[in-house]
């Protein structure tokens, strides 16, 4: 092996250590040095090093990193956008997250379920309940499973905004093709029927709830 292959594989090592360790900083710090040194970072690298921004939350620097990548001209995967749209999920950017889904869908970048989970969950925070049941037609139509993740994030954005029969409908589309609900399912369902003074329905849930 050449000396830039072994600088990339000490690199590429250290960055995964303290992405794995959460230690964001750190794997920043050598990043940075990759890049003033001019060793060649390829795609694990900058996922590794994205991925251990969005364990923080550091959106800001996840996107940072995103960019270096696109300037780089090394090629983005489904790993690059997870990292970058759940980086941005955690910090409350639903907007840059849409963004990135859209880039995405642009260059035809292979979807996963887990992507399009954290976009929804992004929205729900918000309770921008119209994108996240877009979202899921979407899904519906590109045959892509909806999690119990992506259908309690779902249901928790009706609630936030006050659409508790909508939230009632895709609790029942959960339990018509046996996505099975969580917790959080039921409390944020239980919470949209208390926000819209339909106690029977709340009653209702408790019961399905005690059941399963």
């Amino acid at each position: 092996r050449t000396k830039v292959e072994l600088e990339t594989i000490t690199f590429s090592a250290a960055i995964s250590a303290c992405e794995k360790g959460g230690e964001w900083e750190r794997a920043l710090q050598l990043f940075a040095m990759m890049v003033q040194s001019k060793v060649k970072a390829d795609t694990i690298i900058f996922n590794s090093t994205m991925s251990a921004c969005e364990k923080r939350g550091e959106w800001e620097m996840a996107l940072h990193v995103l960019g270096v990548m696109v300037q780089r001209m090394v090629e983005s995967d489904t790993i690059t956008f997870n990292a970058a749209i759940s980086a941005c999920e955690k910090a409350g950017g639903w907007q840059k997250a849409l963004n990135l889904f859209g880039v995405m869908a642009h260059r035809s970048v292979k979807m996963r379920t887990i992507t399009c989970s954290a976009v929804v969950s992004s929205f729900a925070k918000f309770g921008n309940w119209e994108m996240a049941l877009q979202l899921l037609g979407v899904m519906a139509h590109s045959s892509l499973e909806a999690s119990t993740i992506t259908y309690s994030a779902a249901i928790y954005a009706c609630e936030r905004g006050n659409e508790w029969m909508k939230a009632l409908q895709l609790f029942s589309v959960m339990k018509q093709i046996k996505v099975e609900p969580n917790m959080i399912a039921f409390s944020v369902a239980i919470s949209a029927c208390e926000k819209g003074f339909v106690w029977h329905k709340a009653l209702q849930l408790l019961s399905v709830m005690a059941q399963d």
